[in-house]
């Protein structure tokens, strides 16, 4: 199921062409994941929108309950959650008109997917937002991830 949502092309049009990202499951403690993908996009020049009902503002953002109490329009809806929750935040993001639904690392569920497919929404599953953005700009090599190049150049997003 995975490959399918995992084309280099799609990730790197996604992140080149994304601008606000709503993070699902975004938590403040700045030890968690989730903080640190999102402190680093933040870094990157995206804009991101936590959706936590737990927290009333993340990373200098006001944090919102769900994903359709968010006023602004969203290009990527990146889930850190449960894999039982995805069914219910890809119609969030189908309701919202989201572009792109975009799950972490062991978030699968191929009815979540299924939905925001259906709904129009561009789908990646199971891959990390900060790796793919950090191995298509080029800074991930020093980590001895494979970044899919023979040169040490890089040339940025495709």
């Amino acid at each position: 199921m995975t490959t399918r949502y995992q084309d280099p092309l799609t990730i790197q049009r996604v992140l080149n062409s994304a601008k606000t990202i709503a993070i699902v499951g975004l938590s403040g403690n700045e030890l968690r994941a989730s903080y640190f993908v999102g402190y680093y996009m933040r870094r990157h020049g995206y804009r991101v929108i936590p959706v936590n009902p737990r927290e009333s503002a993340i990373l200098g953002e006001t944090s919102y309950p769900s994903l359709t109490d968010v006023p602004v329009p969203i290009d990527v809806v990146n889930v850190f959650r449960a894999p039982s929750a995805l069914p219910e935040i890809a119609r969030q993001a189908v309701a919202i008109g989201a572009g792109t639904l975009w799950t972490q690392f062991g978030v699968i569920n191929q009815e979540g997917a299924d939905i925001a497919s259906s709904g129009g929404l561009t789908v990646i599953v199971d891959r990390c937002l900060k790796v793919e953005h950090a191995r298509y700009v080029g800074r991930m090599h020093w980590l001895g991830f494979n970044t899919q190049r023979i040169t040490s150049v890089r040339s940025g997003l495709q």
